[in-house]
């Protein structure tokens, strides 16, 4: 009852919400006004956020990130989710803002379709839909949210990995969801079951907890008294449970592997009862998806666009035993003004200056000197020379974007050997490095072909060649573009011919695109930002009804997508790639562990 008076104190407006036990948690934020590059409302703007529940610290998470974008923008983000995990009382909360006069919803559904009517009442009555973290199968202006596919599958090949190193090559695997109606955490659970492929292992029937520790830790229990040899959990809640049970049942050679970062499950990693958690960035959803409400509400078309927010592997080795590292970011210093050099494939790609205007601004945040000595061209000679040259110049840590899996190696390992402290942005080599900051490639390729495909069939074409043009045989980022590119035409009758190299020239890419064009492909694929500059010039000179997908955002594949030439491109976050660069090599010149942790600083798919 104190919580139905405390929410119709908050907001009068979510007086129905209160009587009803929906919206039990009401935030409004202060006026403010911020530069925020485009992004405006007055403050008048009326924005409700709803989640599945209020109390996951995913949830309260997101919210934080939400509040912290509506006081700089100076709208009203009011916090309106129910206590529990329950369509009827989601469904009323979106009710409740409609009749509440809120002009959008920032939205994490509890299943694609429970929800589905009462937002698409909402739309009807004018208002913007944005989602968060899980979508329903209702057309919105725009979607954040994890790859929870590829999580899922990371997190089984975390599992996998741990079994294999103690010697255990088959045996039971539990898996802990929500409910079988959750989006989010039934593509987890399809990419964590996928991983296990072929394998020895048995993945029992799922078992659901609703989300709650408690309901979740039973059947934790209930599944290592069956002897499983590991146990998955899908989210916070289910995570919790399984990390309690292994912790009470004293077998600490159970593997569990999880979802989420609260307090609770960064402890249980950190005292080894569970081996890794995959780490979402809910602040980032909340923060990104009330930018987008304004953005709609001022009038920009967002195209419907799905934006990856990224995930990270925390185990204990990462969170430098401590679960109170997780929030290292908001701690980062610097003792002294550590030189770091930073070595891209080449410095003319937009996507090379993105990183390093990320990179910049970062490394004068936080007071040190970061040197951009990259080569002119991709050339492997050159970019060894240019490691050489950052460990006889007294750099303490270098940022590096490798050619290839092992062109670079014996330079690295060189670097390594002069105490030189190695962080991958973009692509990795061969060689362990403190972190790797980079796109989740294969899944980035797979999704630039499932966009290709779908846009053949609505063409009506259901055959016919499709070319490829990549930058080399070796670069491992765009390796594996090209790999979930293929991965995606698996049984679709189409014909993908054989891999074409452009070096990441734009003019060299246009005449492979072109030659393509004469042999009457169907579609072209460009795996990088020359690639697919060549790709989307060839499909304008030729006049062609070519589909062209590609990847990266210059101003020139911009517009060649908003005129027609390009379907669509995979946009990456470099600028990201570079700033979170430059704050993990402060971190370990600083003496903190990282453990190897690689985190995917996502993507999202442009089109006109």
């Amino acid at each position: 009852m104190k919580k139905k008076i405390l929410a119709m104190l908050c907001c009068m407006t979510m007086i129905a919400a209160a009587l009803t036990g929906c919206g039990n948690k009401a935030e409004s934020t202060e006026q403010a006004t911020a530069d925020d590059g485009g992004a405006s409302a007055g403050s008048d703007t009326k924005i409700a956020l709803i989640t599945m529940d209020s109390v996951d610290q995913h949830w309260i998470g997101l919210n934080e990130g939400a509040q912290k974008a509506a006081q700089e923008l100076g709208v009203e983000v009011t916090f309106m989710s129910p206590n529990v995990k329950d369509d009827a009382q989601q469904i009323e909360c979106i009710n409740n803002a409609v009749a509440g006069g809120y002009s959008a919803i920032v939205v994490a559904a509890n299943g694609p379709d429970a929800v589905s009517s009462a937002l698409k009442e909402a739309i009807s009555a004018g208002i913007k839909i944005i989602y968060v973290d899980s979508p329903a199968n209702v057309d919105a202006e725009a979607t954040f949210s994890t790859d929870n596919r590829a999580a899922g599958k990371t997190a089984g090949e975390e599992m996998l990995k741990a079994l294999e190193a103690a010697g255990v090559t088959s045996g039971d695997i539990g898996i802990v969801n929500i409910n079988a109606a959750t989006n989010s955490t039934v593509m987890r659970e399809e990419g964590f079951r996928e991983a296990f492929e072929g394998s020895a292992y048995n993945l029992l029937e799922t078992q659901y907890g609703e989300g709650d520790a408690a309901k979740s830790q039973a059947i934790a229990e209930n599944y290592i008294t069956q002897g499983v040899v590991g146990i998955f959990g899908c989210n916070e809640g289910a995570t919790t449970g399984t990390g309690n049970a292994i912790k009470a049942s004293g077998n600490s050679d159970i593997i569990g592997v999880g979802f989420d970062k609260s307090d609770a499950i960064l402890g249980l990693v950190t005292d080894g009862y569970l081996l890794c958690t995959m780490a979402q960035n809910p602040d980032v959803m909340g923060y990104e998806g009330i930018k987008a409400a304004v953005a709609a509400l001022g009038g920009e078309d967002l195209g419907g666009a799905v934006t990856d927010t990224g995930v990270s592997v925390l185990n204990a080795e990462a969170l430098g035993g401590s679960a109170a590292s997780s929030d290292a970011a908001s701690s980062t210093t610097a003792s002294k003004a550590w030189k770091i050099a930073l070595i891209t494939m080449d410095s003319v790609d937009q996507h090379w200056v993105s990183v390093n205007e990320g990179a910049q601004a970062k490394a004068k945040e936080l007071g040190v000197e970061v040197t951009l000595m990259a080569p002119n061209v991709k050339d492997d000679a050159q970019q060894i020379e240019c490691i050489n040259n950052a460990v006889a110049g007294g750099y303490e840590a270098i940022m590096v974007a490798a050619n290839g899996p092992d062109s670079i190696s014996g330079a690295l390992q060189e670097a390594i050997s002069a105490g030189i402290k190695i962080i991958y942005i973009d692509s990795p080599a061969n060689v362990e490095a403190e972190a790797t900051f980079s796109t989740d490639n294969k899944a980035a390729g797979k999704k630039a072909g499932e966009e290709m495909l779908k846009a053949l069939k609505d063409a009506g074409i259901t055959s016919g060649d499709i070319g490829i043009v990549n930058i080399n045989a070796a670069t491992n980022s765009t390796v594996m573009r090209e790999e979930g590119f293929r991965e995606a035409f698996d049984g679709a009758g189409f014909n993908l011919l054989e891999t074409q190299y452009g070096e990441g020239d734009a003019a060299k890419s246009q005449s492979i695109a072109e030659n393509y064009i004469t042999q009457g492909v169907v579609g072209i694929f460009g795996c990088n930002e020359g690639a697919t500059t060549g790709t989307g010039n060839a499909i304008k000179a030729s006049g062609k009804d070519v589909i062209g997908v590609g990847f990266d955002k210059s101003d020139a594949i911009l517009n060649l997508v908003d005129d027609g030439y390009l379907l669509c491109t995979m946009a990456q976050n470099p600028d990201v790639m570079g700033s979170m660069g430059v704050e993990a090599c402060v971190k370990v010149l600083e003496g903190e562990s990282l453990g190897g942790a690689v985190t995917d600083t996502g993507v999202s798919v442009l089109t006109k």
